[in-house]
């Protein structure tokens, strides 16, 4: 990892080149609770392609630093964190977002800024609106425990009551657990509960798109997804044998059609 400097401060980021030719840049998002780390294994398979990928956290993300304030972390401002961190990259990227980055990555493309630092869009296992009442309520449940534990506290409480497989070893991911921004996690809960269709908005946009998914996903059913591929026009993979996060379950198949629809797009 190093920090990626922009005009909005440093993220820490991934950053794999191919040896040879670069076809394209990618720029990963990573989902609620997640980090840079959920990108790893794509990062061998899309060099191979051809494909410099820099897999970035966020403001309150693992090692990118944030402030306590919640208001920080509202969508517009994660948003423009996103449209600094494609600028900075100095040529026009491929903007991947998994779940919650999805929808950050769909604010930064509508704020449309002149010229465009972005190529294409791919959203993965990123509905339209507001997450299922399940994860809802999951959701509230964090943030009533973050108001009054402390991250370690919470982590705890979480691993009681879904503990690793036996014989996992789940200190790195606790690791990154501890490094969040406990303001983030609250406020990018929240939006995950209250997040308004856009899909029409983007659908106006004119930038090539691409729906990923697994063919199971908790969080947003599987034919909402197709049914927003449709809205949008936007090309549509699903994952075979991943759930919500193909880019870990499925990486080698999922490098795979990240590549092949950019290489679509290179006429």
């Amino acid at each position: 990892a190093h920090p990626l400097p922009t005009a909005r401060g440093s993220f820490a980021v991934l950053d794999t080149s191919p040896a040879g030719e670069i076809r394209g840049t990618a720029l990963l998002a990573p989902g609620y609770t997640g980090s840079k780390e959920d990108f790893i294994a794509l990062l061998e398979p899309l060099a191979a392609a051809g494909y410099r990928t820099v897999a970035v956290d966020g403001r309150g993300q693992y090692e990118s630093e944030g402030p306590a304030d919640q208001v920080a972390y509202a969508q517009a401002e994660l948003a423009r964190d996103l449209v600094a961190q494609a600028q900075a990259l100095a040529t026009p990227v491929h903007l991947v977002g998994h779940s919650l980055g999805g929808q950050i990555a769909r604010a930064a493309v509508l704020i449309d800024p002149r010229p465009s630092p972005f190529a294409s869009l791919t959203l993965m296992s990123s509905g339209p609106a507001q997450v299922t009442v399940e994860q809802q309520q999951k959701i509230k449940l964090l943030g009533d425990a973050l108001a009054v534990m402390d991250m370690a506290q919470v982590w705890e409480a979480m691993r009681a009551m879904d503990p690793p497989a036996e014989g996992d070893d789940d200190s790195d991911m606790r690791r990154r657990w501890l490094l969040h921004n406990p303001a983030q996690l609250i406020a990018t809960g929240s939006q995950l509960t209250l997040e308004p269709d856009r899909t029409d908005e983007l659908a106006a946009v004119s930038l090539p798109k691409h729906i990923v998914s697994g063919e199971r996903d908790d969080t947003w059913p599987v034919p909402l997804l197709d049914a927003t591929a449709q809205r949008l026009g936007a090309r549509r993979t699903v994952i075979q044998g991943a759930e919500h996060s193909p880019n870990t379950d499925r990486p080698a198949e999922t490098a795979a059609a990240l590549a092949a629809f950019w290489d679509g797009l290179r006429g």
